[in-house]
């Protein structure tokens, strides 16, 4: 079983059913990025665009290799 852990999180890889793009989270707290797994959604914020996009970079890698 592949896991990977995204902040305080750990995803199990065969259960991601998508990942979205980064976007601009609600009240401007940064960006944004939403894993659904089967029958749950997690949104990922993060301080700035670069840190949120090399998170989902890494865990669509790290997907990708599973």
């Amino acid at each position: 079983m592949k896991t990977y852990d995204l902040k305080g999180y750990t995803l199990v890889l065969d259960k991601v059913v998508f990942v979205s793009a980064v976007f601009t989270a609600d009240h401007d707290e940064g960006k944004q990025f939403n894993v659904r797994l089967v029958g749950d959604l997690l949104k990922f914020k993060f301080p700035t665009h670069a840190d949120a996009v090399m998170a989902r970079e890494l865990l669509i890698k790290t997907m990708k290799e599973a």
